[in-house]
């Protein structure tokens, strides 16, 4: 029987799609992330494919395409949802700052680590196998998050957003100093690339904006969409820092007033951009949630089980994970203050830690690292998020139950005082 057709790929495509709606739905009621859902059942796929004879089949062409759309998309959602006004300035600021810390603090413990206990590994190819993983995952954080009050949740969208692009502009300046041309470039070169990569953004964002809104066509969306993704990849050709490109045009429009000042008003059909803030925002999340769905299960068919069973891959996975939340713990506790829970355990890798693993250039490829311990941190990570998101859910139920039982404390619990409300902002 022929296993690919196109009437099963359509079949198939629509069961995936369903199930990641109910493991959406089941994430909410259980703060599983749908993630591990959409993997366990990547792998349960690949071994119905196997038992059919389609195990020989390579996905990873296909699960790269969908890793850059997916980060694009993920990336363009979390702008749109940032509103860049004077007191988000300071909660912006800070999150850049734990960000930029974090990433930096746990690529250098990590490649100490697989420096020390990989085989052939150089401390140039650790800080390079020890990036990707010290990514934070925003598609997984931001829709588990949700749950959690506006502060917090904000934080956590600022703060993966900002690892992604971060942690991928560190990659690919790595990645450039294995060109001898490129190394003597050095930081200077980087930053000069940054600086015109913003400026550039900024031109392309405006034009880009006073040309749609003046499109009358009611299927401008997607070519807006398809406008982007040529940006992106033009960008990477030309190597610069492409996801600012994306950032910098969803602040512009998610923030046209701020951007749209003075004589620049008078070019601004506020009306018709905000129709297409409004269709931009609704087409954004639907097809994040269709790539993100797609790109998790196909990761689920790639990955190996067997590579799990290793010694090595235990005990550098854990020293990993612990390093992870040490370094957390110490940074969070610095610049937020007391309450970091369950913000210190939300701290998943994923789909940017999976297209940057597959992108390491074949120079800098080293045998003796096993893509288990990709899939171990992975797959910890969101258990460990779960389990402390579970913890707080329970623990605020909790400290609403016993407000409720007292009539003062329903009141304080709802109103907080001016001296916490102080206390709250000093952290």
């Amino acid at each position: 029987m022929e296993i690919i057709t196109s009437y099963n790929l359509i079949i198939e495509a629509s069961v995936i799609i369903i199930l990641s709606f109910f493991f959406g739905e089941v994430a909410r009621k259980t703060n599983i992330p749908s993630v591990l859902m959409l993997i366990v059942l990547g792998i349960i796929l690949s071994f119905a494919l196997e038992a059919v004879g389609g195990g020989s089949i390579n996905f990873l062409p296909i699960l790269e395409v969908l890793g850059i759309v997916g980060l694009i998309m993920i990336v363009l959602e979390a702008a749109l949802e940032l509103e860049l006004k004077p007191e988000k300035y300071l909660p912006i600021a800070k999150a850049l700052g734990i960000a930029l810390i974090g990433l930096l603090a746990s690529t250098w413990v990590a490649a100490l680590i697989l420096h020390e206990f990989i085989d052939g590994m150089s401390m140039k190819a650790a800080w390079l196998y020890a990036t990707p993983l010290s990514i934070l995952s925003s598609a997984i954080i931001i829709p588990s998050v949700t749950v959690l009050n506006d502060q917090k949740r904000e934080f956590h969208i600022y703060e993966s957003t900002f690892s992604d692009i971060l942690g991928i502009m560190v990659f690919y300046f790595l990645t450039g100093q294995l060109d001898a041309a490129e190394h003597s470039s050095g930081l200077l070169g980087f930053g000069g690339n940054i600086v015109l990569t913003i400026v550039i953004s900024l031109v392309a964002s405006y034009i880009i904006v006073l040309i749609f809104q003046n499109i009358k066509s009611h299927t401008k969306l997607f070519l807006l969409i398809a406008v982007l993704l040529l940006l992106y990849a033009v960008g990477k050709k030309m190597h610069l820092s492409s996801l600012i490109i994306i950032l910098i045009f969803g602040l512009l429009i998610a923030n046209m007033k701020l951007f749209f000042r003075g004589p620049l008003s008078r070019w601004l059909n506020f009306k018709e951009a905000q129709h297409i803030y409004d269709g931009l925002h609704i087409i954004t999340m639907e097809t994040a949630f269709v790539v993100r769905t797609f790109f998790f299960v196909i990761f689920g068919l790639t990955i190996s089980l067997a590579s799990l069973a290793s010694v090595t891959v235990a005990i550098v996975s854990l020293l990993i994970i612990l390093s992870i939340y040490v370094i957390r713990f110490i940074i969070l506790r610095l610049f937020i203050g007391k309450d970091i829970l369950p913000q210190v355990f939300v701290a998943p890798r994923g789909l940017i830690t999976i297209l940057l693993f597959y992108n390491i250039p074949k120079e800098a490829e080293v045998a003796g690292f096993e893509a288990g311990i990709l899939l171990f941190i992975i797959i910890a990570t969101s258990i460990i998020m779960t389990i402390a998101m579970v913890y707080d859910k329970r623990r605020s139920s909790e400290a609403i139950r016993k407000a409720q039982a007292d009539p003062i404390g329903i009141e304080r619990w709802k109103a907080p005082s001016i001296t916490e409300v102080n206390n709250s902002s000093e952290h």
